[in-house]
């Protein structure tokens, strides 16, 4: 009787444990599937969690100095050649664009190319002073002059005789005026800007004794002139000539002579001659034009030294 209770005791543990461990395998086994089943949703959960750390820290990015954020470089920017990467080359600045005491305004947009530093309506600062003009004759080769209603141009403005023959009408503070004709060049110390009249110019502005005042100039295009006339200088020919053009109402900016070839531009000289070395269209037909971009044509000039031709010709006013 005894053994048939510790039978029956011993199948209740066995089932006990049976039902124990089958119980314990099916909670592992959904614990394990659960894990399984949510890992993708962890690892998602980190990406989210990695690329909000990432914004975060653009968004708190210290800024430049200049206040703005530092700029991401772009791909491009990072990959360039390096001849992205090169200094540009430095250029010098031109003649014009130098500053100085009496630096001019700027010429207005329609004012032609083919003007030097001095342009058609603009109105120059400067200084007017006085010398003794003798003749008339000066560094523009033009010889005596009729009217003594002349200048000497300073250096700067000369631009290697593109002065000459110009006509400047100069005005005082005082309101007192003159038209002069250039025909010389007045050296340093004479600063851009600077005019120097005979004493009859001068006087009209104010009393010679004077001799310094601030004044304004500016280009224009009397009325009064006659017509052009052509020189050849003394020595001229066949093989070698030099040209001039005077009485002009405007400045000159090219004089050009018919070759076998078509035109042929002639360099100017400080002393106002436009120069042939190889006799190349000397004797032939002569092309003018002026700063504003005006051409005259003329024919039947012999080829006569230091003899004054009149071609019947002129420009335009401006």
């Amino acid at each position: 009787m005894q053994e048939t209770r510790q039978a029956a005791r011993q199948r209740r543990r066995r089932r006990r444990l049976m039902v124990g461990t089958t119980t314990g395998l099916v909670v592992t086994g959904l614990l394990v599937c659960l894990a399984i089943t949510m890992q993708p949703d962890r690892k998602e959960d980190v990406g989210r969690a990695a690329a909000t750390a990432v914004a975060d820290s653009q968004e708190t990015q210290s800024p430049s100095p200049s206040g703005k954020k530092s700029p991401t470089p772009s791909p491009s920017a990072v990959s360039a050649s390096p001849s992205a990467k090169a200094k540009k080359p430095k250029t010098s600045p031109s003649p014009s664009a130098t500053p100085s005491s009496a630096s001019p305004r700027k010429a207005p947009a329609t004012s032609s190319s083919l003007a030097g530093r001095i342009r058609g309506k603009v109105t120059y600062p400067g200084v007017a002073t006085v010398y003794k003009a003798g003749v008339g004759d000066g560094a523009c080769s033009y010889g005596p002059s009729s009217d003594m209603m002349i200048a000497a141009m300073n250096t700067t403005d000369y631009e290697t005789s593109k002065a000459c023959g110009a006509y400047v009408f100069v005005r005082a503070a005082n309101g007192a005026s003159v038209t002069v004709r250039i025909t010389n060049e007045c050296p340093l110390p004479c600063a851009p800007g600077q005019l120097d009249l005979s004493e009859q110019a001068f006087a009209k502005l104010a009393p010679v004794s004077t001799g310094r005042l601030a004044v304004t100039w500016s280009l224009v295009s009397p009325s009064s002139v006659g017509t052009i006339s052509i020189r050849y200088k003394v020595g001229s020919s066949p093989y070698w000539c030099g040209v001039q053009a005077i009485g002009h109402r405007n400045p000159l900016a090219r004089l050009e002579v018919r070759t076998g070839g078509g035109w042929r531009q002639l360099a100017r000289t400080d002393y106002n001659y436009f120069l042939s070395p190889d006799g190349s269209g000397c004797g032939k037909a002569i092309r003018l034009t002026d700063i504003y971009g005006e051409q005259l044509t003329v024919d039947d000039i012999a080829l006569r030294p230091d003899v004054v031709q009149s071609t019947g010709v002129q420009f335009a006013r401006h």
